[in-house]
């Protein structure tokens, strides 16, 4: 995979020295704002990235790059996958994927026209404790009762309340505690269970963007509730209850540190399988792979999910309104 990363804020500080240490990943290019150019000089001179720039078409036109990862505000990642896709180029795109459905069904298409690869990055589907929950499920019984939450206390939330509204407040640059932390709830449950039956969200609003909020999932046979807050805190805790025990997530929805499996009766034990490696390993070591296998079908599996998720959000948002 010869790469080119897109932005150069927090998530692309903390993931570049997970790259660069992931055999088959070249980093070739970084691309900032005109405003951030110094800073994508910066990371490019730490990194040893040759190509540091502030005009998106020099990497589209470079040989040197096959795959472009996508680390931009909410709001701009449609335009820039779309532009990534049709000059050939690989794309790996931070989530949420777009802000509607009907826009990934369009990057859908024209990746399958060019014959190139569209993956979301979502750090929970590629996670070894995301294999624990699945291989547990059985062990539990007939799910009744699913909850997760993942509650932070926003270091921008009181800038907000002054009147700065950063990207993550900006309803308009898809802000907000749906998209940004209880999308990684979604990720879970509808990759563990597929798409529910129906989708209700009600959302604490300020000024016309939702801080916090509770989404429901009916699953027909079992229900599950979804909360994320930016507003407030608490512990981030996930619980899947069967009639024939439970499993526990202790800790965020994002990285999923530690399982609890809990049987009728019996002791607790826990398991964690993550290796105790950053929480964005797995998921390029998987891109990585798929890329240099051209593994269609796990591509295929995995935007098929992401088509899914997309659903319920967009049920979520018109549920809001």
């Amino acid at each position: 995979m010869k790469l080119a990363v897109l932005g150069t804020g927090k998530i692309v500080q903390e993931v570049l020295p997970i790259l660069e240490n992931i055999t088959g990943i070249a980093l070739v290019g970084i691309l900032s704002t005109p405003r951030s150019l110094s800073k994508a000089q910066e990371l490019a001179h730490r990194y040893a990235i040759p190509i540091a720039t502030n005009r998106y078409e020099d990497l589209l036109a470079s040989d040197a790059i096959d795959t472009i990862y996508i680390a931009t505000p909410n709001n701009t990642h449609y335009t820039y996958a779309k532009k990534a896709l049709q000059a050939g180029k690989n794309v790996i795109c931070e989530k949420p994927f777009t802000l509607k459905k009907s826009d990934l069904e369009d990057l859908a298409t024209i990746a399958k026209q060019k014959q190139v690869f569209l993956l979301e990055a979502i750090t929970n589907q590629y996670l070894p404790n995301f294999a624990v929950i699945k291989e547990a499920l059985p062990s539990i019984g007939e799910i009744k009762i699913v909850e997760c939450n993942y509650s932070q206390y926003s270091s921008r939330y009181d800038a907000f309340k002054k009147g700065e509204v950063a990207p993550a407040f900006d309803p308009e640059m898809g802000g907000g505690a749906l998209y940004d932390l209880n999308i990684y709830n979604i990720h879970l449950i509808v990759g563990l269970f597929g798409q529910p039956k129906s989708v209700y969200y009600l959302a604490n609003k300020e000024k016309d963007v939702d801080t916090s909020g509770v989404l429901v999932m009916d699953f027909d046979r079992f229900k599950c509730v979804c909360i994320a807050a930016k507003d407030c805190e608490a512990e981030a805790r996930s619980t899947i209850q069967g009639n024939k025990g439970s499993i526990a997530i202790l800790g965020a929805t994002n990285s999923l540190p530690v399982i609890q499996v809990t049987l009728n009766k019996e002791k607790s034990h826990l398991i964690d399988h993550n290796a105790n490696k950053h929480r964005m390993q797995a998921e390029f070591e998987n891109f990585e792979r798929i890329l240099a296998t051209r593994d269609s079908k796990s591509a295929q599996k995995a935007l098929e999910h992401s088509l899914a998720v997309m659903a319920v959000l967009d049920n979520a948002r018109e549920y809001m309104k």
